[in-house]
């Protein structure tokens, strides 16, 4: 019933959708000087709340899309540009000056907002997610889904948890560098979802 193969892709697009360096850079800066265990507290939640979040749009995706009265290929072009803007911010300097004016939020209250929203799960995020969940129609489709979504997200975890090492390891700059490489990764996907919108709205 679980396809392996759509598991992999679906992790893959989805660890780079919810863009794990730059939100692992802005993790660290948030988290200057705090106890060790005070920012692997932080990472867990923050883990959480994404999982969370990422689920519920998941399942209620469809509802939605009815509700709204939204076509799926209107979302998938608005979604994939909004998502390839996220691409190229992450290759320039925008999102770093985003992240400069929310480095001085409280402490206690950026799991979920701005680390979960909106670093890791984005307009493009939240749009990529609700096109999947009307896309898929079995039940091996959805355990697929939500399977390789939720490594993806646990993944995003793994890197948090282990941001004194990471930043030891390669520093802030090779941070930032994975970072764009991401970018560039999602201006792929981004433009693939957008593709597809147009040649279904024009039945080619």
């Amino acid at each position: 019933m679980i396809s392996i193969n759509t598991c992999v892709s679906i992790f893959v697009q989805f660890f780079c959708i919810l863009t794990p360096f730059f939100v692992l850079s802005m993790f660290i800066t948030m988290t200057s000087g705090m106890p060790a265990r005070k920012q692997k507290l932080i990472a867990a939640k923050t883990t959480l709340a994404i999982l969370g979040i990422c689920m519920c749009i998941y399942f209620f995706g469809k509802q939605i899309f009815d509700l709204m009265g939204l076509t799926l290929d209107a979302f998938r072009i608005g979604a994939g540009s909004i998502l390839f803007i996220t691409a190229v911010s992450l290759m320039g300097d925008k999102v770093k000056k985003a992240g400069d004016q929310q480095s001085e939020a409280d402490s206690d209250n950026i799991s979920v907002v701005p680390l979960a929203i909106p670093f890791a799960i984005g307009p493009g995020t939240i749009g990529t997610i609700m096109v999947m969940s009307n896309d898929n129609q079995t039940l091996g489709q959805h355990l697929s889904g939500c399977l390789g979504l939720t490594a993806a997200i646990v993944a995003v975890g793994v890197i948090l948890l282990s941001s004194s090492f990471i930043e030891r390891l390669i520093g802030r700059q090779g941070i930032k560098v994975l970072s764009k490489l991401t970018g560039l990764i999602l201006a792929g996907i981004a433009a693939q979802i957008i593709f597809t919108g147009i040649k279904n709205f024009l039945n080619l």
